[in-house]
């Protein structure tokens, strides 16, 4: 029988529930990229953000990239402001800029 508390089972509730559904975002922004399903909405992440982004991950541009599937050279276009992320690239970026580690930790667990 476990002793714990039941505000750290809420924490934990709280936490899966979050998990879940920035991981059927994920699914749906896969979902979009292979042509299954049509974006409800179109994200611009402004090029400064995209590097704030990546550097509250603690992530090497290399790193990243490879995290969100893009190629090292995209990315270093998005952060010096040559082209701008857009479709499932954006989404997925506001998700990791909404919860950076929680983000990462459900990127590497599929």
């Amino acid at each position: 029988m476990s002793h714990r508390p039941v505000c750290a089972e809420a924490i934990c509730f709280r936490a899966r529930l979050k998990l879940e559904e920035l991981l059927g975002s994920v699914r749906e922004a896969g979902a979009i990229r292979r042509g299954q399903q049509k974006p409800s909405r179109w994200v611009v992440v402004r090029s400064p953000g995209v590097r704030v982004i990546r550097q509250r991950t603690s992530l090497s541009q290399s790193e990243f990239a490879q995290l969100i599937g893009v190629s090292a050279k995209t990315l270093q276009n998005w952060e010096q402001d040559r082209r701008r992320p857009t479709g499932p690239a954006a989404a997925l970026l506001s998700i990791i800029e909404h919860d950076p580690a929680l983000a990462v930790k459900a990127i590497h667990r599929m």
